[in-house]
């Protein structure tokens, strides 16, 4: 073998090794994702109890994250922050909540803002679900209801209400 060679095949193998580092610490890289509302503090600040409506807060902010089903609607907009590293599960680094709250006549009565330390961490017990009261098993979940399904007194329509709010006799 010559020297110009075993040169040549050394340099390869430089570059091959170099190459591969670099491929295997881009699996590595520290990935980060934004989700929800993007936050300008200017306008979030500028929304005040008492002067803003529906409409204000519409324009100043946009269209919220979702609106509450109750009491008066309550708009919340949402915002987090992740980071994961490879092929592991994001991990919130940073969320803001913000709650918009609204009188009867429709101007903001409070605004309420939550972090991070308000996100429940939940951790699964194994593949069932812990309950309050007695355990039943597979058999007693399959035939348990055998015999009450449509009996009288139990909301099932074994009684003898017709339907027409009168009783036969």
């Amino acid at each position: 073998m010559s020297v110009l060679s075993f040169r040549l095949t050394r340099r390869t193998a430089s570059v091959a090794a170099l190459a591969l580092a670099g491929l295997t610490s881009a699996g590595c890289t520290q990935l980060r994702s934004h989700q929800g509302y993007v936050v300008d503090v200017d306008l979030v600040n500028s929304v005040q109890p008492g002067v803003d409506n529906r409409q204000s807060v519409l324009q100043t902010l946009g269209k919220p994250t979702l609106a509450g089903q109750f009491d008066q609607g309550d708009w919340y907009y949402l915002a987090r922050d992740s980071r994961n590293l490879a092929f592991r599960n994001p991990r919130p680094n940073a969320q803001i909540t913000l709650q918009i709250s609204f009188d009867q006549q429709g101007t903001v009565s409070a605004i309420r803002r939550g972090g991070l330390d308000q996100v429940a961490s939940i951790n699964p017990d194994g593949k069932t679900t812990p309950t309050l009261g007695r355990q039943r098993g597979f058999f007693q979940d399959l035939f348990g209801n055998i015999g009450s399904v449509g009996a009288p007194g139990t909301g099932g329509g074994g009684g003898a209400n017709t339907g027409t709010g009168r009783t036969r006799p």
